[in-house]
């Protein structure tokens, strides 16, 4: 999940936190629909359907997805419009470390 998905989806993580939290956690949450198997060891009741456990699983992880979507844009947009989210370009050439902070990171 980590180098390939996020090459896949051509996706800027530096950090790869999708492919480290989120392909884990969507993983994860599908698999408790498999190992809640009483046959597993699982918790599931004598009537257990691992199909049936899995698609509500399945349910919740795009809930999440879908709310954790709109949430993120309103952010990006209130963040947009209240402080905005570039420097100017000619901060931007001149190298934030001057610009915001008044220091430089390397010698020139």
């Amino acid at each position: 999940g980590i180098g390939g998905l996020t090459r896949m989806l051509g996706a800027d993580d530096t950090l790869d936190v999708f492919g480290i939290h989120g392909v884990g956690g969507i993983l994860g949450a599908l698999l408790t629909g498999v190992f809640t198997a009483p046959g597993l060891g699982g918790t599931g009741a004598a009537d257990f359907s691992i199909a049936h456990q899995v698609w509500v699983q399945a349910e919740g992880v795009l809930i999440t997805i879908v709310w954790s979507g709109i949430v993120a844009f309103a952010a990006y947009k209130l963040v947009d419009m209240v402080l905005g989210l570039r420097v100017s370009e000619e901060d931007e050439r001149e190298g934030l470390d001057i610009t915001s902070h008044g220091e430089t990171a390397y010698n020139r």
